[in-house]
């Protein structure tokens, strides 16, 4: 599989969002780098329920999914 470009990641990021919005407690997006190209770093504040299966790729740009818990201001 091809690393995906900064620009590609840049395009996927509002199908990801819509993508994991639906099924998920979705906190944040981000790009990261990953392996020699760029991907999505989707943060969540808790596990998606059982039995949801969220991609894992979004218009071949990969995602990295972390719960990272709420979010809240300092």
């Amino acid at each position: 599989m091809k690393a995906a470009t900064l620009e590609e990641a840049r395009a996927a990021k509002a199908k990801a969002v819509e993508a994991y919005s639906r099924d998920a407690q979705l906190v944040g997006v981000g790009i990261t780098r990953i392996e020699d190209g760029y991907g999505l770093k989707i943060n969540l504040s808790k596990e998606p329920r059982r039995g949801i299966r969220l991609p894992k790729q979004v218009d071949g740009v990969t995602m990295r999914v972390e719960v990272v818990g709420g979010v809240r201001k300092w």
